[in-house]
């Protein structure tokens, strides 16, 4: 019954530690394209050139 039981933790562990990884794809994917629209929606600054859009 202990081998059982280990074993059907294991899958679970395991299932679960694939969901949140794949979750943590998704929002690398979204933070990704988030960054390189800010590279093209950025404006112009008063001396002509682009300035940073971000404030750090």
């Amino acid at each position: 019954m202990v081998p059982l039981l280990l074993v059907l933790l294991l899958a679970l562990i395991l299932f679960g530690a694939g969901f949140v990884l794949k979750a943590l794809w998704w929002v690398a994917v979204v933070v990704l394209v988030v960054w390189l629209l800010g590279f093209v929606a950025r404006g112009t600054s008063s001396s002509g050139g682009r300035g940073r859009w971000y404030r750090w």
